[in-house]
């Protein structure tokens, strides 16, 4: 394959895209690689699309070498498989819905998982069938809020995902293994830095539930990791530690504190230390009132949620623990609808008379002691004590987690960092299994359901994660698998022979299986801007043609460590094809 840059459709850009915040959204358009036709929708060019498809046949291969059978579905689904399965509603503003000219229900697949337990069905009727795992690479739509960062985050993007059929519990824990294997194999033959996290399945449903975060400090995925025991989690599956129980008894008794003028924790802290009682606002306990809308239920949940003063809601953490709800904090008409909540200085004493849902972090213990609000304008209690003055429904992961927290399996420190999502594997179980009442028949002849697992690749989101992990302040720097070609070959000069040595070199590098992107450029532009177009483009080898001809040598430099190296002409077809194939 040989690119001239005479023909090739390509442009590059010197300046930023007005709209770019992170450098892969910067580097992939002024590469060429990608235009902007609206908010979180791109088309790709010859070279981007070029790389878009080599990371695809890494998927394809790591699939096809795990047993994975590929199959293709339409983009474009009708209602009622959704309606099923009760997505149609969880999904929310996340789906492109649509009619047809007869006013029947449409939408654009996020994600196929209906699909796939429909066509299993319809072709599967026994035991001996299983297990099976089918997988596609495919467009998909979601209507983000804020589509942002390029392709990071975009309405329309390339996904493979794939799904395992299999009789029982233990054929899905391999199924998964499997997966998680084969993801493993995939990020490392693209040289993608990555960290396997515990995560949440959210709206997906099912048990156990793994990502693959490309580490980027861009990322909008937040994980801790314990350096001492390995353990890693997203921050919205962190569990915390519960509180051991204190003894009630030894608390003393409720006391009503008058406290004007404490509109926030700090504030709260010193007027309660001055009355005598010294606390820090870890010893506050802090009540969040949050409203939960569910998918198809008309009148949103008031939820409370208590925690330590020292901590703030996490609401992506919170929405997390009550998906598929969506979470809204209370604005000042939702407390002029509810008097009994009295804004600044709500208790959890008398909550659940009131009819409200309390629930609390896991560190608010037991028998624990804390000054919190009186549900009264101007007052707090303090040693309201938690099983004696209040009741505790329940317990939810919503407050922050922070660097230095204590890991839940070997109370080490954590560290925080950030990531990008490039991969999800789910143990989904039975839950579509169940809605679309996919049996077969087992081995003593009786209906066995089917539990399945689920497994999403971005695939076009990992062209993005590559240019953020790789690049300098010259320009992309792509690892070779994934390449739009192994050589740039840059013909610098006015020399007629300059220009008829690089064609030869092109000709014969092409023949042997080399990908060659040659700038044959002639008068339009300087040696300096194909230099720089050589840089930004980021192809693994550049090999500069120009005056050191004359000397018998030409110029090959690593993109990558930046190296340089004078080849003798004679040499130079063996030594790059020996790069090109490792």
């Amino acid at each position: 394959m040989i690119w001239r840059m005479s023909s090739l459709f390509l442009r590059t850009l010197r300046e930023d895209p007005a709209d770019a915040e992170v450098p892969s959204h910067k580097l992939l358009v002024r590469g060429g690689y990608v235009r902007r036709v609206a908010p979180g929708i791109y088309s790709w060019l010859p070279l981007g699309k070029q790389v878009l498809e080599n990371v695809t046949r890494v998927v394809r291969e790591e699939m096809d070498r795990m047993g994975g059978q590929e199959v293709q579905f339409p983009a474009l689904l009708p209602r009622e498989y959704y309606e099923a399965t009760g997505r149609w509603t969880e999904y929310g503003d996340n789906l492109f819905r649509l009619q047809d000219r007869r006013g029947n229900d449409y939408l654009l697949g996020p994600t196929h998982e209906e699909m796939f337990t429909d066509m299993v069905k319809s072709e599967v009727s026994s035991y001996k069938d299983l297990p099976v795992t089918l997988y596609q690479i495919q467009t998909k739509y979601r209507d983000e809020a804020r589509p942002r960062a390029g392709i990071l985050r975009g309405r329309e993007f390339l996904m493979k995902d794939s799904y395992s059929f299999d009789l029982d519990d233990d054929g899905l824990k391999h199924s998964y293994a499997e997966h998680r294997d084969t993801y493993i194999r995939i990020f490392d033959r693209l040289g993608i830095k990555y960290k396997i996290v515990s995560a949440v399945s959210g709206a997906m449903g099912g048990s156990a539930s793994e990502e693959f975060l490309a580490t980027a400090p861009t990322g909008e995925d937040t994980y801790v990791a314990c350096h001492n025991c390995g353990y890693a989690a997203n921050v919205e599956a962190v569990e915390t530690a519960v509180a051991a129980p204190q003894d009630a008894a030894a608390q003393p008794a409720l006391r009503v504190l008058d406290t004007p003028d404490t509109p926030t924790i700090d504030s709260l802290v010193t007027v309660v230390s001055a009355l005598g009682i010294e606390i820090t606002a870890k010893d506050t306990l802090k009540n969040v009132v949050v409203k939960v809308r569910y998918p198809g239920v008309k009148e949103p949940k008031v939820l409370i949620v208590g925690l330590p003063g020292d901590r703030e809601v996490d609401l992506k953490r919170l929405e997390a623990a009550v998906a598929p709800g969506e979470v809204e904090m209370f604005e000042a008409e939702d407390f002029a609808k509810h008097p009994k909540l009295v804004r600044g200085y709500i208790g959890p004493v008398g909550l659940k008379e009131a009819g409200y849902e309390y629930l609390v972090d896991p560190r608010v213990a037991v028998g624990s002691a804390w000054v919190t609000g009186a549900n009264e304008a101007g007052k707090h209690v303090a040693y309201a004590v938690a099983g004696r003055d209040f009741d505790i429904e329940g317990t939810v992961e919503a407050a922050e987690v922070r660097a230095g927290d204590v890991c839940p399996r070997c109370a080490h420190e954590l560290s925080i960092d950030r990531g990008i999502e490039i991969g999800h594997i789910f143990q989904l179980g039975r839950k579509y299994a169940d809605a679309a009442k996919l049996d077969v028949l087992g081995k003593d002849g009786k209906p066995v359901r089917v539990t399945m697992g689920s497994y999403g690749v971005g695939v076009s989101r990992a062209v993005a994660v590559l240019a953020e992990q790789l690049h300098d302040e010259l320009g992309l720097v792509w690892p070779r698998e994934v390449a739009p070609a192994d050589v740039h070959i840059v013909a610098a000069g006015k020399d007629p022979a300059i220009y008829e040595t690089a064609n030869r070199y092109a000709e014969e590098l092409g023949a042997r299986g080399v990908r060659v992107l040659y700038d044959d450029r002639v008068g339009s532009v300087s040696p300096g801007v194909k230099f720089k177009d050589a840089e930004l483009i980021g192809v693994p080898t550049i090999v500069v043609v120009g005056r050191n001809l004359a000397d018998g040598v030409v110029e090959v430099r690593d993109r990558q460590t930046g190296e340089k190296a004078e080849v003798a002409v004679p040499d130079l077809v063996e030594h790059v094809y020996a790069l090109a194939r490792g």
